[in-house]
């Protein structure tokens, strides 16, 4: 386990990933710290679409320091930061697809059960995946509680027909947000890997290579 700086969790664990590409690399954040203070890493990684799973729960508030607006709090939530109500709020669902991301869902905190197979299918798949987890802060945010999502979410498997792999589908799918919310996985696609395309690993792991002795003197003697 790595703990990163507070909206960093992603730089790292792409970092681990390139360095042993036979690690499974799972990112933890909220929703404060991926799309507010980590906006352009999830937006990169998501284009280059990095091997790892990105697990963001999503209260739609800063719990951790104490009930601002967040990037996804609803318009007109009132906080100590936006008295007068918040504005528009950033979209990971659409963003992530936009960004080029090969797997793209959302979860809810009070269905375990569907939620953990969420995150088995983004594990076992290879690419960037979002798992954005509607999840509610009991403490700050009292309209986006856990009855609130239970009136409104719904899955997407029980619609029949409804395809993961068309990305103007999901993107219909991505913008549907308020009396109904779907849950389940939004868009998958198979699309090449970052980590797949890097010549300094078509030998293996780097951590696995062997550095020759003069080549490891002539890069410190460059550094130095």
């Amino acid at each position: 386990m790595f703990n990163s700086l507070h909206g960093r969790p992603v730089p790292p664990a792409i970092g681990a990933k390139i360095a042993n590409p036979a690690l499974v690399v799972i990112a933890v954040s909220g929703d404060g710290d991926a799309y507010g203070e980590g906006g352009n890493h999830f937006i990169h990684a998501a284009r280059r679409n990095h091997d790892i799973t990105y697990l963001v729960h999503n209260n739609q508030v800063y719990g951790l320091t104490k009930g601002q607006a967040s990037p996804t709090s609803d318009v007109g939530f009132i906080t100590k930061t936006t008295p007068y109500g918040a504005t528009n709020p950033v979209n990971p669902i659409s963003l992530a697809i936009v960004s080029g991301a090969s797997f793209v869902a959302r979860g809810f905190a009070g269905d375990v059960e569907h939620l953990s197979d969420l995150i088995k299918k983004g594990i076992t798949h290879r690419g960037f995946a979002l798992i954005d987890i509607l999840q509610p802060c009991i403490i700050f945010n009292h309209k986006n509680t856990f009855q609130w999502y239970r009136e409104r979410v719904y899955k997407l498997e029980s619609e029949n027909g409804y395809d993961s792999s068309d990305k103007k589908a999901a993107l219909e799918k991505a913008l549907e947000w308020g009396e109904k919310i779907p849950i389940g996985i939004i868009y998958r696609k198979e699309l090449p890997v970052y980590e797949d395309q890097l010549p300094a690993l078509h030998k293996g792991p780097l951590v696995t290579q062997e550095i020759a002795p003069k080549r490891a003197e002539s890069l410190l003697a460059e550094f130095m």
